[in-house]
């Protein structure tokens, strides 16, 4: 059963049409409330496309962000996660040097990059959706996450953890990234096309 997953629903009504009872999954309904994303066991990712032939991963070391989940209503759940663009990390420091210049990110104007949900949705079982709106420099477009709930645990520090995993992918282009540079045997060195990845560990802080 999902996060969200509930017997029955407030809204849900009988064959008869008289409403039904509401019983929701008290393991679940516990599992409501504000949980701070834990950036040493998170990770926010992106995979792109290089020189037509084979793909550059990286990542973004420095991040926080804020999760509110609802047990009984997936709707009135929330996301906002702020990413540091210095935090650039493809394991090469001139490529990340390049990222952080002003042909792609200018991290030194537009230090943040940052998502903000704007809507929720249950899938069935542990798939989830958001919504939302993603900010990158000076342009701020929608943005839709796929989520998977990973589960709940107690760890030894007496915390209440939380995980999803997510994917997402987008144009660059819509963000105004735009550098590119020509090959000789046709196409481009970066791929327009990126997918971001987002592995997160969150704890209850409310």
């Amino acid at each position: 059963m999902g996060l969200f997953g509930r017997r029955t629903s407030s809204t849900d009504t009988l064959e008869s049409g008289a409403p039904a009872t509401v019983e929701v999954d008290p393991a679940l309904a516990a599992l409501s409330g504000t949980y701070a994303v834990d950036p040493a066991h998170s990770s926010i990712g992106f995979t792109v496309r290089h020189a037509m032939v084979t793909n550059v991963r990286g990542s973004f070391t420095d991040h926080e962000g804020t999760l509110t989940l609802d047990g009984t209503d997936p709707a009135a759940s929330a996301a906002t996660i702020h990413v540091k663009i210095a935090s650039v990390d493809t394991g090469m420091a001139d490529r990340d040097a390049h990222l952080r210049s002003g042909d792609f990110f200018d991290a030194e104007q537009f230090p943040l990059m940052s998502f903000r949900s704007t809507e929720a949705k249950a899938l069935g079982g542990d798939a989830y959706r958001l919504i939302g709106d993603l900010t990158i420099k000076d342009v701020t477009r929608p943005l839709t996450i796929d989520l998977e709930f990973q589960g709940s645990a107690t760890d030894p520090y007496g915390n209440q953890r939380v995980g999803f995993e997510g994917s997402a992918e987008i144009l660059r282009s819509d963000w105004g990234l735009t550098w590119n540079a020509a090959l000789e045997t046709g196409g481009v060195m970066v791929s327009d096309k990126v997918k971001l990845t987002f592995d997160i560990s969150a704890i209850k802080s409310a």
